[in-house]
């Protein structure tokens, strides 16, 4: 197959390279090298995440792509999956500290306890509170310690009540923040079936295998670009596990 000279003008005109797009949208240098020099075409997920990050449509990219996978909403079905790590300790934390600074509307946490939030970000609680007072809605929901979900998962993992601990930990770290305006925190006693990490329109998705601790799942990097896409699923989510949890206490 010839080149892809489309795709190599728009590397150049981006200023990315091989390894540095490959970086972005999760996938191999050597692979995207090849979709270059072969005219290969990518999967369509792959192919969505390059078109997004190098500013230009897919189908100018790939023309063939959209003809072969057709149109309709079934088209749009993974348009919001931005990359995909094998597990979450992959994502430098600058990263995640990045998003979330960022966040202008809302930014919302769904987790069991998720301590490497503190633990490697410092001044987690102030980017929060700092977040809050510039209007930002911020919503956090930790799971209950002394709930049965937290118990289940613990023995799931073969980590006993390292988890529950983990719980009464995020409490005590968070509970500086249950005063602070805009900023609310729960409890909630569900199965935890995904961590999610949202700012504005961007979120984590934290999958969970069954026994493996949440740092070595794998992650999901979303962008909500379809209205009821991946991203709407996961933040609707999000909002029905809040309607469920309490408020954490003083």
């Amino acid at each position: 197959m010839p080149p892809n000279e489309r795709l190599r003008a728009c590397l150049e005109k981006s200023g990315h390279t091989a390894a540095s797009l490959a970086a972005r949208v999760g996938t191999d240098p050597k692979t995207v090298a090849r979709w270059v020099s072969t005219g290969r075409v990518p999967h369509r997920r792959n192919a969505h995440a390059v078109a997004r990050v190098l500013g230009t449509d897919v189908r100018e990219l790939w023309p063939s792509l959209e003809r072969r996978s057709g149109a309709g909403e079934d088209a749009d079905a993974d348009r919001d999956l931005v990359a995909v790590h094998r597990q979450r300790s992959d994502v430098p934390v600058e990263q995640w500290r990045d998003v979330f600074a960022a966040a202008e509307r809302s930014i919302d946490i769904l987790v069991y306890a998720a301590l490497f939030l503190h633990e490697q970000i410092p001044d987690w609680n102030d980017l929060l509170r700092d977040r809050a007072e510039d209007g930002v809605r911020v919503r956090v929901l930790i799971g209950d310690p002394d709930g049965e979900a937290v118990r289940v998962r613990g023995e799931e993992e073969s980590f006993g009540h390292g988890i529950q601990s983990r719980c009464h930990l995020a409490a005590m770290h968070y509970r500086p923040l249950t005063t602070a305006p805009g900023v609310s925190v729960r409890m909630h006693s569900t199965t935890l079936y995904n961590s999610l990490y949202r700012a504005d329109d961007h979120m984590y998705v934290n999958t969970h295998l069954y026994g493996v601790n949440a740092y070595g799942n794998p992650l999901l990097r979303l962008k909500r670009t379809v209205p009821k896409g991946l991203f709407d699923a996961y933040a609707a989510s999000m909002d029905a596990v809040w309607r469920t949890a309490r408020p954490l206490e003083e």
